[in-house]
């Protein structure tokens, strides 16, 4: 019974986050679907993210609404947070995760892409991206949220694709390792 509520709690939540990002959700794991992994939930700190924070709450629900293995959630007053948020002057950049529960991870969100006009919600995904384990893909398409400024002021596209979306999922499907080259910070 806890577990068909916590099920519906979570697809409430990713539905609500879908409709505030415009993206539509995933399918949510029921207990009727023999799918039982266990959610990771990593938090975030906005409090020195400056004039991103909507920004940064727009690319984290597009992620929630994306995945179903992780949750990414604003740490409480007084709560340690995994990742922290910081707007700088520099370029946008991030540690390379997976950040698990108790880690350590960081987003600064440079001001300088935002000054050359990209779209602040498609930083915001990207480098979130990084945070949840997935290097940069450059060149790319627009159509591929890790392809980072390499698509384009033009691209505004802040949604993973199907790639993304699955390499997150199966970076937090149970304990499997980071990979080698976690904690880097990467730039883009």
């Amino acid at each position: 019974m806890f577990r068909r509520a916590l099920t519906g709690l979570l697809a409430t939540t990713a539905m609500t986050a879908a409709l505030v990002a415009g993206t539509a959700p995933q399918a949510a794991a029921s207990e009727d679907d023999g799918v039982h992994a266990a959610v990771v939930t990593i938090t975030y700190s906005d409090a020195r993210a400056g004039e991103f924070v909507n920004a940064v709450a727009q690319g984290i629900a597009i992620w929630n609404a994306s995945v179903t293995n992780v949750r990414i959630v604003k740490a409480a007053a007084g709560q340690r947070a995994d990742v922290q948020v910081i707007a700088d002057n520099g370029w946008p950049r991030a540690t390379l995760g997976p950040v698990r529960p108790g880690g350590s991870g960081t987003v600064w969100f440079g001001r300088e892409a935002v000054n050359d006009g990209y779209s602040v919600v498609r930083i915001a995904s990207h480098e979130f991206g990084h945070i949840l384990g997935l290097p940069d893909r450059k060149p790319g398409p627009c159509t591929s949220l890790m392809s980072g400024s390499s698509a384009g002021v033009s691209c505004t596209n802040p949604n993973p694709n199907s790639t993304e979306r699955s390499r997150v999922q199966s970076l937090y499907a149970g304990q499997v390792a980071p990979h080698a080259d976690a904690g880097k910070v990467l730039v883009g």
